[in-house]
């Protein structure tokens, strides 16, 4: 029986992908790093310390711990100046329809995202009422596919593993929900996310009546 949805953030809700991509591919490139959309698919999904520990295992480069989280702090920086234009507009569509017949209908909802900036991307999208827990970045010490970010979502929310339907874009997302012992609605293609147990372009094509039979 469902009683709850967990969803991501990054290429379910909105698409800050992009601006995710050019900052890493920024700062790979000041590393003498060359990255491209290829490789961008490792980092979905992951925290920013492992995508650091990727890129420069791809170049070949050390860096001490101090190293690294600096790296980290100057993506973040400049993701957050390239996202500071985004609100309301481009939230995808049916989101804000899906969440408010969940809502509605007494489903409880949370996000499981690996992303540190989820809630400020919620505030900015005018959606975190929806939300009765967020569980991101800095709130987990595992990354997915560790199942960590779901299951403490569903510890918040009160609600058995088993009773949440979790709707991800990302291999290590899908991994994850799977290994939490979830339902998983990839969004996306299903060619990518092979291990969903069903695949939708985007939430636009969700109702609760298709909940419901999935």
């Amino acid at each position: 029986m469902i009683q709850a949805c967990i969803f991501d953030m990054d290429g379910v809700l909105v698409s800050t992908e992009k601006y995710h991509f050019e900052a890493w591919q920024r700062l790979a490139a000041t590393l003498g790093i060359h990255i491209d959309e290829e490789f961008n698919e490792n980092l979905k999904g992951v925290s920013r310390a492992v995508c650091i520990d990727l890129i420069l295992a791809h170049g070949g480069v050390h860096k001490t711990e101090e190293e690294k989280r600096e790296l980290a702090a100057q993506k973040n920086a400049w993701f957050l100046e390239s996202i500071s234009h985004i609100n309301p507009v481009d939230v995808f569509p049916g989101v804000r329809e899906f969440l408010t017949q969940l809502q509605m209908h007494g489903y409880k909802i949370a996000l499981g995202s690996a992303s540190k900036n989820a809630p400020l991307l919620l505030e900015k999208l005018q959606i975190a009422q929806f939300f009765e827990a967020v569980i991101d970045g800095n709130s987990i010490e595992k990354a997915k596919p560790n199942p960590e970010v779901f299951l403490k979502g569903a510890e918040a929310l009160g609600v058995a593993p088993k009773n949440c339907v979790v709707f991800e874009d990302a291999i290590s997302g899908v991994q994850a929900a799977r290994s939490a012992g979830m339902y998983c609605i990839g969004v996306g293609s299903p060619a990518i996310l092979t291990q969903a147990n069903f695949c939708i372009q985007g939430l636009h094509e969700m109702t609760l009546e298709r909940l419901r039979e999935l």
